[in-house]
């Protein structure tokens, strides 16, 4: 596949994501965080099935794209239902610690990439490697489910659920703050999609060595993410805000200028950095009142899986004609416009309506 097609094969699995992610809010008013949780992960660990014999024993792209549109929809649908039950624990705990829970997804991609990489270097093929990891996922997630807080409905509660999902969509702030995700989901979507490639394609990486300098760069988001709880309770979310969308630049530009693998690995460290904290820190802002945790939750990610929507295909499409490293140049723009957003991340302050 040229890079183009390569980043359409992408976007089945982003509008996956974004056709689920509008009722997603509703299923888990619903449904609760632990039972939408558990059959996103079923849907998901399916579709990663479907797509490693589409692309592996089968050889049909189209059958990849089905695999991947599913485990779209299922992830897209849990992301939401995990971030909504990790804002009820950073609230219950009264200190931040989302930032801790999107660094064990940090921790997974290490993994993942790890995986990939022996994967590659043993030629094991795709649908072996791909079924053992969705047994594994699912697997884990069955054990962990049980363990949510229980849901206690309250008038407030129910009082909120028979609002109008349509009225979150209507407010400024929680719109800001989907910007801010957007642009800090494009980042780290980048990245996740076409680093490694960026690797092999820009800088003559072998396979295996750009899937560890991918496993560089999640580690850095992941040790960021960890010492970011301390930071954002020390000097709050604006500041930790903009430091990071400050590294991100300085990366990516590092990244894409850079005349070295060594300079190409110090802008991918700092690239992790920077994209470390914007869309935790934008789901503990939408979830700060909890009768609309919800509701706020799914617009913000909705608006925010556009950027993994549009990602691969500008990325890609721009790749045929630049290559892939300087097509990646375009996320400097979007950072810039994070910058202007990031006061929406404010805590919200609580209303009469909140406290009564």
């Amino acid at each position: 596949l040229t890079a183009s097609q390569l980043g359409f094969v992408l976007l089945a699995g982003s509008a996956g994501a974004v056709l689920a992610l509008p009722s997603a809010g509703a299923v888990v008013a619903r449904l609760g965080p632990a039972r939408t949780v558990r059959f996103g992960a079923i849907a998901a660990c399916s579709g990663i099935v479907v797509a490693g014999f589409g692309g592996g024993l089968v050889g049909n792209v189209a059958l990849v794209a089905f695999g991947l549109f599913a485990l779209g929809a299922g992830s897209g649908t849990w992301d939401v239902a995990m971030n909504v039950e990790g804002a009820d624990v950073e609230r219950s705990l009264g200190w931040t610690i989302m930032p801790r829970f999107h660094a064990a997804w940090s921790l997974g991609s290490v993994a993942g990439a790890g995986a990939g990489a022996l994967a590659a270097r043993l030629a094991v093929p795709l649908e072996i490697h791909l079924t053992v990891i969705a047994i594994a996922v699912l697997a884990s997630v069955l054990v962990a489910v049980p363990y949510f807080t229980p849901v206690a409905p309250t008038a407030d509660r129910r009082n909120a659920k028979r609002r109008s999902a349509l009225a979150a969509w209507r407010e400024r702030r929680t719109l800001l703050i989907g910007v801010m995700v957007l642009s800090a989901a494009l980042v780290e979507g980048a990245a996740n999609d076409w680093l490694a490639l960026a690797l092999v394609d820009g800088y003559g990486t072998s396979h295996s060595l750009a899937a560890v300098g991918f496993g560089v760069f999640v580690t850095a988001m992941m040790l960021a993410r960890l010492v970011g709880t301390w930071l954002l309770d020390r000097f709050g979310r604006v500041v930790v805000l903009r430091t990071c969308i400050a590294f991100a630049i300085a990366g990516v530009a590092a990244f894409v200028l850079g005349d070295s693998l060594p300079v190409a690995l110090l802008g991918t460290t700092l690239w992790g950095l920077g994209a470390s904290l914007g869309f935790p820190v934008g789901m503990s802002a939408a979830a700060d009142d909890e009768r609309l945790a919800a509701q706020r939750v799914s617009v913000v990610a909705s608006i925010g899986y556009v950027a993994f929507l549009a990602g691969p295909p500008l990325i890609g499409l721009l790749a045929d004609s630049f290559g892939i490293r300087l097509a990646l140049s375009v996320l400097l723009a979007t950072m810039v416009l994070s910058l202007v957003v990031t006061g929406a991340a404010r805590p919200l302050r609580p209303t009469a309506a909140t406290r009564d």
